[in-house]
């Protein structure tokens, strides 16, 4: 077991940031250069230091902006470990429960996740368990936005393989599932495609699956269920996006090909919005409950960027996703978006303290 101050290579570890049955991970310092940060993976049981070696060896060649690096690796040290980029920030995951996404926001972290993947793609790599634990959000995601570059970085290819090779075939440990049978099959249930479930050998468009199941959370705060599409939980989301998020969860013959045409997908790339001296920063940061400016107040207006017709109490288009207005209305209970004359939420029947006479 790995403790404070341990040394690990040239790294000293200084706090533990996860644990769990099988590994630790532990942000250190370099020995001499107390500035320079790592992330510290350390196995604690045999099988997961085979996927250490698996991760170690994949990430060494993938050099992207949203991708965590690899700095060291030594799977036959006293202690084997891997030290990867130090990220500070979150993961995924608690963006996701809280509800604390836009629209915008989300497209703009899947923008990021798939440019990722697509490089790892492109070298024959695939990860094999994409989930929002895997995905992280550097902190200066909430100054600079979510599509600043390298805001977004997709971690952990302990499960990685190299795409239709079958001489190393598709059975790999999970962590997450305890049974004989489970341990055949690598990766997160809820994010595996059919294929990867029955064992069979996958290619890149298992992590587009995986990708669709998290835009659906990010867009609605559930996982995919049924029939229901993005919009049938969030009005808000474009009819462009439910057509994306259909052809990432779909059977292998009807989904994405690859991680590029996910991409083109999800239209235009729109700049983050800039922080205004007035308002503070930009309202993916924090949650609002402004009203919308009365500049804004009319029957109808055409978007800026798609040039479509939206209606003139919409806070973000229906067509691409850009945000319309300065200050996004947002209830502070649950993270709707209420229209601007809603006294209450209507999905969480929150008393509104801000509202809007209609125009």
């Amino acid at each position: 077991m790995a403790t404070v101050n341990q040394r690990v290579g040239e790294y000293v570890l200084q706090d533990r940031i996860n644990s769990g049955a099988f590994g630790e991970v532990w942000k250190a310092h370099h020995h001499v250069w107390t500035d320079q940060l790592v992330a510290v993976k350390i196995p604690t049981d045999p099988q997961f230091l085979r996927n250490l070696q698996r991760e170690g060896v994949a990430i060494h060649g993938l050099t992207h902006p949203n991708i965590v690096r690899a700095i060291g690796f030594d799977p036959y040290a006293e202690l084997p470990y891997l030290a990867m980029e130090y990220v500070p920030g979150t993961s995924l995951r608690p963006l996701i429960q809280k509800r604390a996404l836009s629209v915008p926001d989300s497209v703009a972290i899947m923008r990021q996740v798939l440019a990722g993947l697509s490089h790892a793609h492109k070298q024959n790599m695939v990860h094999r368990d994409v989930k929002p634990e895997n995905i992280l959000v550097h902190e200066r995601a909430f100054r600079d936005g979510f599509s600043a570059e390298g805001a977004i970085k997709v971690t952990d290819f302990g499960l990685g393989r190299a795409a239709s090779n079958p001489s190393m075939g598709s059975i790999a440990y999970s962590q997450s599932i305890d049974s004989d049978a489970a341990r055949e099959i690598a990766g997160t249930l809820d994010y595996m495609p059919p294929e990867q479930r029955t064992g069979a050998p996958v290619d890149p468009r298992a992590d587009l699956y995986a990708c669709g199941v998290m835009l659906y959370e990010m867009l609605t705060g559930e996982r995919p269920a049924g029939t229901d599409l993005p919009s049938d939980l969030n009005r808000l989301v474009p009819r462009s996006l439910d057509e994306a998020f259909r052809r990432s969860y779909a059977r292998l013959d009807k989904r994405f090909t690859s991680a590029d045409e996910f991409l083109k997908a999800l239209g235009p790339n729109a700049p983050p919005p800039l922080p205004d001296a007035r308002t503070g920063p930009a309202p993916h940061a924090h949650m609002l409950n402004a009203p919308i400016p009365s500049a804004l107040r009319q029957a109808a207006r055409q978007c800026p960027q798609c040039r479509q017709s939206v209606d003139g109490s919409d806070q973000f288009c229906m067509h691409c996703g850009v945000q319309l207005v300065e200050n996004v209305r947002r209830c502070p209970q649950c993270g709707a978006y209420p229209d601007g004359a809603d006294h209450y939420c209507i999905f969480c029947g929150q008393t509104l303290a801000s509202h809007l006479t209609p125009a």
